[in-house]
């Protein structure tokens, strides 16, 4: 599970409206009939139009300065294997995106009228999205650039050629371009894989925009609070502040296995990636600790997202915490990276 949290910015500046994140999100639809439609829903209700979400979010920031974000981005990204334990597509990932915020609210250390906040105190709206394309960054897309670079450079020749500016053979050139094509290393379904091309697979995820105000308008609930659990005196009163990620993301994660019965592998749990990215050593070393069964499992994970493994694995504690994991850290980074863990 890969779940990140964001606020929405513009460059430097926060999104003073939520217009263009909601117009964003409404791109699957463009290649929809009508009758098949997207709509957003929240906690209680279903077919929710874009119109509506716009309208409350932008009418839910009373007090909020230019510099603070209006509303967070939450997008829930299922593996693979997740994504092939649901059922029902649509409707299992409505109901875990309405668990999933109720481990959201529980992750705040905030009161309301004398009480823990509850998910019925905040306002959010989520949307299923069934398609991915290839971004810039991916490594399919990079792999393939200096073929890219390469058959860019034969267009512009070829049209320079039209145009008249110049002389050459174009069908020679568009040979060229053809075998360039088929050396690109990474082909999807016979073609170079590009920028903007529909990724292969089930793609299924989750987008949710949540207001930082409550619904009452009164409270600030801001997700990237720096503090996790304290107390601040505003007013004359003792205010509790802060939201645990730690809590949050290790609860999301337990919802979706308790929902859909679903068998967590060691690389597919928070924990890991936290320990891969924090402590490395005790990422290892736990590694090694699980039953066989489950150690098997994960290795054999790692070998099928491109680790290559010692021929022996280390015991010795100074092995684990400097050389073997030194050797290691290159491609468990690609195993944790591919199995969705994230934060």
């Amino acid at each position: 599970m890969y779940i990140t949290i964001t606020p929405q910015k513009l460059g430097v500046n926060f999104n003073q409206s939520s217009q263009d994140f909601v117009s964003y999100l409404e791109k699957e639809n463009e290649e929809r009939t009508l009758e098949n439609f997207e709509y957003f829903f929240n906690q209680t209700e279903e077919g929710i139009k874009p119109d509506r979400v716009v309208a409350e979010i932008d009418s839910n920031t009373a007090k909020l300065k230019r510099s603070e974000p209006k509303f967070y981005s939450i997008t829930v990204n299922p593996s693979k294997r997740e994504l092939q334990q649901l059922k029902n597509h649509p409707e299992d990932l409505k109901r875990y995106t309405r668990e999933l915020m109720k481990n959201y609210v529980k992750a705040f250390n905030r009161e309301l009228n004398g009480r823990p906040i509850q998910v019925s105190d905040i306002n959010y709206f989520a949307k299923i999205e069934y398609t991915r394309r290839f971004k810039g960054t991916d490594r399919e897309v990079i792999g393939n650039q200096p073929i890219a670079s390469k058959i860019q450079t034969l267009k512009d020749e070829i049209y320079r050629i039209q145009t008249g500016t110049t002389i050459g053979n174009l069908q020679a050139l568009r040979d060229k371009i053809k075998r360039l094509e088929l050396e690109a290393p990474h082909q999807l379904n016979g073609k170079r894989i590009v920028q903007g091309m529909e990724k292969p697979g089930p793609q299924s995820h989750i987008h949710i925009i949540v207001s930082r105000k409550d619904q009452s308008n009164s409270i600030s609930l801001s997700p990237g609070s720096k503090y996790k659990n304290s107390e601040v005196e505003f007013n004359g009163k003792q205010i509790k502040r802060g939201f645990d990620r730690d809590t949050f993301f290790a609860q999301a994660e337990k919802s979706f296995d308790k929902l859909f019965n679903y068998n967590r592998n060691f690389l597919d749990q928070y924990t890991s990636r936290r320990d891969f990215l924090k402590d490395p050593a005790k990422f290892y070393k736990d590694l090694l600790k699980l039953p066989h069964p489950q150690r098997i499992a994960a290795l054999k994970l790692m070998r099928e997202t491109g680790l290559k493994l010692p021929p022996t694995i280390p015991v010795n504690q100074v092995q684990l915490a400097y050389k073997a994991f030194k050797a290691l850290k290159r491609g468990v980074g690609i195993a944790v990276k591919s199995s969705s863990i994230g934060i």
